[in-house]
């Protein structure tokens, strides 16, 4: 199971955007989908969760109503091989969208571009042949400039198989502050993750719209991840928290996954009325009221 799963909020075209967005990559399906039940808070029927995958990489999403908005702050960084295969990608995700940076060559880059598809999420396509496909990728701007590697490194310890793989910072007379982090690439539970910063004024930071769901085994590991996580930024309701940084997490263990998909709707539905009642997750109450 795929540790750090990345979770698309939308308002309410979740099912949409997936049937899309399996339609662009090789190696891509839907896998569950949970609807909301009479109990609500969605209209009954409609897709509460989704997971899927895209190039085999685990991904989420969810209706939850119109009260995030997804920002260029994290995004999908995408490892094209030919030229070909960006050229078509880059179609479909520019067209109802809108272009960041075109598709061009850069300094950096043979072929490189940043767009933002019509269901607003943001995704940046390069010409390169890495082993991950597609990786999330942190832009660090506003209040959250300048603690790009700070934060790499406060991931990399809440983790095991996670490392600094390498960073790139900007030089002197070069558009952003000296020593700053122009690129920089981490890996988490073995995920690769990308990051860099921007001092330039953007209307725009991290935001719940696109979060970063972890996958716990034991209280244990909800409990630990759960206080280091939060420490210094704040909880929420049914195992969300946003750390100091401003990222989204989820911190949900997988037995959640399990119970949700229970053939008895009446034990679903139990399940489900308590995680919504809960911050922290915990698995000996979802338990108690599968078992009524």
């Amino acid at each position: 199971m795929q540790k750090i799963v990345p979770s698309l909020w939308f308002d309410d075209n979740a099912e949409e955007a997936v049937h899309f967005y399996t339609s662009l990559f090789n190696d891509s399906h839907i896998g569950t989908v949970t609807r909301y039940g009479a109990e609500g808070p969605g209209p009954e029927g409609t897709v509460m969760v989704m997971t899927f995958q895209l190039a085999g990489q685990d991904f989420m999403a969810l209706n939850g109503g119109p009260i995030f908005t997804f920002t260029p702050a994290l995004s999908f960084f995408v490892n094209c091989e030919t030229e070909s295969a960006i050229d078509e990608l880059w179609h479909r995700l520019a067209d109802g969208g809108t272009i960041l940076m075109g598709l061009d060559t850069y300094p950096f880059s043979k072929k490189f571009g940043w767009v933002t598809d019509k269901f607003g999420v943001s995704w940046q396509l390069n010409l390169a042949s890495r082993a991950q496909k597609i990786v999330p990728f942190f832009l660090f701007v506003g209040q959250q400039h300048g603690k790009t590697e700070e934060a790499m490194h406060f991931y990399a310890s809440l983790f095991k198989r996670s490392r600094i793989l390498t960073i790139e910072r900007y030089s002197t007379g070069q558009a952003e502050p000296e020593g700053t982090v122009m690129h920089a690439v981490f890996s988490l539970d073995g995920q690769e993750f990308m990051a860099m910063e921007s001092s330039r004024n953007h209307p725009f930071t991290f935001t719940h719209a696109l979060s970063l769901l972890v996958n716990c085994e034991t209280q244990a590991e909800v409990d630990e991840l759960w206080e280091k996580l939060s420490a210094g930024g704040t909880t929420e309701d049914c195992g969300w928290l946003q750390d100091k940084y401003g990222v989204s997490w989820q911190i949900v263990p997988t037995v959640l996954g399990e119970l949700m998909q229970d053939a008895d709707p009446e034990r679903t539905a139990r399940v489900q009325k308590a995680m919504l009642q809960m911050k922290k997750i915990d698995i000996a109450a979802l338990q108690d009221a599968a078992r009524g």
